[in-house]
């Protein structure tokens, strides 16, 4: 028999699971509360058991899909070369490509890419603070280029249904980041 914990965690999940169904369909504000209870076989007052409105599963799930500081590749990984750990971070993405690809598709929740980029950030920070002489402003600038280049890249690699090999896609995108865009393209003409 079932646990209360288990059915529980069971009901929650059958809620976020219609939810997912329609937000891969149609804008959150045209989804009703109505029509995920009805999916999920629940009734309205079970949904707010676990949730205060659309947008709190919205939130939740974003949540959960936020990598804390023990999900991230440890911060020697990073040698004097400034290698940036392109392979855990595609990981990342491949075990959430399911949300990932709508989240942060052209129909996706556009806070949801700052969100990402604000949880990888400070261990890239904390990393590359002793090898690069820049100031703070300066360096920002330059994390938030090499992480907004690496989520759009691996989402449209995803949109793309990886036409690229995994190894392939991070040997691009290294070799992007250590030589520029300019290099790469003059060496393959």
């Amino acid at each position: 028999m079932k646990n209360n914990k288990d059915i529980i965690s069971n009901t929650k999940q059958d809620l976020i699971d219609a939810f997912w169904y329609f937000y891969c369909k149609k804008r959150i504000e045209k989804i009703t509360i109505k029509e995920i209870t009805l999916k999920a076989g629940y009734n309205r007052s079970t949904f707010y058991e676990y949730f205060i409105d659309i947008y709190d599963v919205l939130e939740q799930i974003e949540s959960s899909l936020i990598p804390n500081i023990d999900e991230l590749p440890p911060t020697s990984i990073l040698n004097k070369n400034i290698k940036i750990p392109i392979d855990v971070f595609l990981k990342l993405y491949e075990e959430n490509e399911k949300y990932y690809s709508v989240l942060l598709g052209d129909n996706g929740d556009p806070a949801f890419a700052s969100k990402l980029k604000n949880s990888i950030k400070p261990m890239l920070k904390e990393t590359l603070v002793t090898k690069v002489k820049l100031n703070n402003i300066e360096f920002d600038f330059i994390l938030e280029y090499i992480l907004s280049s690496m989520i759009s890249v691996m989402s449209y690699w995803l949109k793309n249904n990886k036409i690229l090999s995994a190894e392939k896609l991070i040997s691009l995108m290294n070799d992007i980041m250590e030589d520029g865009v300019i290099t790469v393209l003059k060496n393959n003409i």
